[in-house]
């Protein structure tokens, strides 16, 4: 999906082609959700461009101020445009509770991943160690060839696996509905459904047994990463300048985006 933005250095204007790597279907569809919620209102870009706005915004990290340039419209509308498009998709993202009822299968993996973000308010909090930069933690479910379920709500940074997983009730709500768990290290002790592989204890390598059942976790829980993937396609994650609550909402969206794909 095309069509043209402008650039604006020293203050100088000149237009560009600028391509949407996303599918036409997703487009229209995004397009008829704004068009049942607002209707055909009378103003000047066409609804499809009122749904194309919404979907620059992440997924080149645009500022609103480009927005507002490549499609000749104010930056205040700019940003009403986005924020009601990710109102309308946060709202139709499905819980926990549900996503997995829907996909059904037979063992869902867990894994979590930073996404980097520059307004944090506690800055001791949003640095985790491992990745050394400030971000938020979100947990992604997948079923075992990594299609998405869901992603969860931002958490802080340093926020570490198996925290993540009982605040976002995910070691409750599986055990609930008798899904088995592949996760990694991070979340040994979470209980429940819950599978991880074995550590070694006080330094002693472990059993030849044990090690073989660790590679074959390894092997089943790779696909995991592809939902991170995603993810990371849509650009505003990879340093977002958003607060955590923002950051919340538009992975909402997203999901809601990527399941409708």
């Amino acid at each position: 999906m095309s069509d043209v933005s402008t650039a604006v250095i020293g203050g100088l204007v000149g237009p560009y082609p600028a391509a949407l790597d996303l599918p036409h279907a997703l487009v229209e569809w995004v397009t008829m959700l704004i068009i049942t919620r607002e209707g055909h209102r009378r103003c000047k870009p066409r609804p499809s461009q009122r749904a194309i706005v919404p979907l620059v915004y992440p997924r080149g990290r645009t500022t609103y101020a480009k927005l507002a340039a490549g499609f000749r419209i104010s930056v205040g509308t700019a940003h009403a445009y986005v924020q009601s498009a990710i109102r309308l998709l946060t709202l139709r993202a499905p819980p926990l509770t549900r996503a997995p009822r829907r996909a059904r299968p037979a063992y869902v993996l867990v894994d979590g991943t930073i996404a980097e973000c520059d307004r944090v308010g506690d800055h001791e909090r949003h640095y985790p160690g491992k990745a050394r930069r400030h971000g938020v933690n979100i947990r992604a479910v997948t079923d075992p060839v990594g299609e998405l379920i869901w992603y969860s709500p931002a958490l802080p940074g340093r926020t570490v696996g198996i925290t993540a997983a009982r605040t976002h009730h995910i070691v409750t709500i599986c055990e609930r509905l008798w899904i088995p768990v592949l996760a990694d290290k991070a979340h040994v002790g979470a209980g429940g459904t819950f599978q991880v592989p074995f550590k070694r204890h006080l330094g002693r390598p472990l059993t030849t047994s044990q090690a073989a059942v660790n590679r074959a976790h390894a092997r089943l829980r790779f696909p995991v990463e592809r939902a991170f993937a995603r993810l990371k396609a849509w650009r505003i994650f990879r340093k977002a300048r958003v607060s955590l609550s923002r950051i919340t909402f538009l992975t909402q969206a997203v999901l809601t985006l990527e399941r409708q794909r």
